[in-house]
């Protein structure tokens, strides 16, 4: 699983790396490059691989759900799918979509897992199903970003309505597994290199609640909007692109290409190099680089194409804590950029722990643990004032949806 997650991250940072050599070309040649590139992926996916669109969180949530069955996870944890994940995903790269690897890790790494459970038997199989895709899904995380915790706490928060305590063996096993596979070709690093600053008990923590405050609506406003161009809009306009889906990745394309020339083309990706620069002040981003992240990342995400949220989610909140570094100058900088990408993350997907741990991890910021869980919880509650339900398990239903009609109208 490991191996597999480190070669698709090899793979996307290659492709990354041919897109940003086209943009030294022309930053203008995005906006033929994009359009036709998204409207490939989009039909591809459609026409080959359906299933393997979006993150991949909301599959594997959906093949743990008991109203799923064996049914649903043929579908989305199929090898075809896998393969299929994959490939569309480096070549959504390659065209310039803002997109990132770690959620198609969590499906890549369920279906794994979900594979090698067809030559096992045991008494209480559906059980042992399950927790084998919980597992593999949590050790996708843990391989993408090196955070072993993360990816345990991931599986039981994100994924929490499946979590059996009889499964704690598999998740821990699995991720300690990924995570060894993963430092011995890798090494130990953290994924947004290590960063120390903290805050100051009394006036500095106001920028806790400021944080928590912007990334939750925000993050719900994205989520919001997701949910509602995923489940269908009204009216003329969602007619349009219920019935021409490929014309309409080729449009988010075009608006794709577009932000990223007003961008300065630091919208494209998964944006690692931008939060990072953000963090350690090596590279000028523009001052709008948050807004226009968010607006590239929902503009990926409504294209149909295959593509993660995570790492766009915590570049995007490395933005926005650079923005409010600037008006909140009392705060170290650095401390405020930790803070917004904890924000809008938990925003995003209404996990406060997750989002908490997996950001202390990337940085290896342990001071900062009680001012990132409590801008991740203000987030939380925020978010949930937009959008009441979270993101991943709300989409969940789109793959739930027909297995669910046919067991009601039994």
């Amino acid at each position: 699983m490991a191996l597999v997650a480190i070669l698709f991250a090899l793979a996307c940072e290659h492709a990354n790396n041919l897109f940003h050599r086209l943009l030294a070309v022309s930053p203008y040649l995005p906006l033929l490059v994009t359009p036709l590139g998204l409207m490939l992926v989009a039909a591809l996916t459609r026409r080959y691989f359906p299933g393997s669109q979006g993150s991949g969180i909301p599959q594997t949530i959906a093949s743990l759900e008991s109203g799923g069955g064996q049914q649903v996870r043929e579908q989305v944890l199929s090898v075809r799918v896998l393969v299929g994940k994959v490939i569309l995903t480096v070549t959504g790269l390659l065209c310039g979509a803002s997109v990132g690897r770690e959620g198609p890790s969590v499906q890549i790494g369920a279906s794994i897992m979900h594979r090698l459970g067809n030559f096992v038997r045991f008494p209480q199989q559906h059980n042992f199903e399950r927790g084998l895709i919980l597992a593999g899904g949590a050790a996708g995380v843990a391989a993408a970003f090196n955070t072993p915790l993360a990816g345990i706490v991931f599986a039981i928060e994100e994924m929490g309505r499946s979590f059996e305590r009889h499964n704690s063996g598999t998740i821990l096993i699995t991720v300690i597994l990924a995570g060894l596979t993963s430092v011995a070709l890798l090494g130990n690093y953290t994924y947004f290199g290590h960063t120390s600053e903290s805050l100051s008990f009394g006036g500095e923590w106001a920028v806790v609640g400021v944080c928590g405050l912007a990334g939750g609506l925000l993050g719900g406003v994205f989520s919001r909007s997701l949910i509602a161009v995923s489940r269908g809009l009204s009216g003329t306009v969602g007619e349009w692109i219920r019935s021409n889906p490929v014309r309409f990745a080729g449009v988010c394309g075009l608006l794709l290409a577009v932000t990223g020339i007003v961008s300065g083309g630091t919208t494209y990706g998964s944006g690692y190099d931008e939060a990072k620069s953000l963090l350690d002040g090596s590279t000028a981003v523009p001052e709008s680089f948050g807004l226009l992240k968010m607006a590239a990342v929902l503009l990926s995400s409504i294209s149909g194409i295959p593509g993660g949220l995570l790492s766009p989610s915590l570049s995007a909140g490395a933005g926005l804590g650079a923005n409010i570094s600037h008006l909140v100058t009392f705060a170290p900088a650095s401390a405020t950029i930790l803070l917004g990408m904890v924000g809008y993350f938990s925003g995003v997907t209404q996990a406060p722990i997750t989002a908490s741990v997996i950001v202390m991890e990337m940085t290896g910021n342990h001071e900062m643990v009680l001012p990132l869980m409590t801008a991740a919880f203000i987030a939380n509650s925020c978010s949930r004032l937009v959008c009441p339900t979270p993101v991943y398990h709300t989409l969940a239903q789109n793959f739930l949806g027909p297995r669910l009609s046919a067991t009601e109208a039994r």
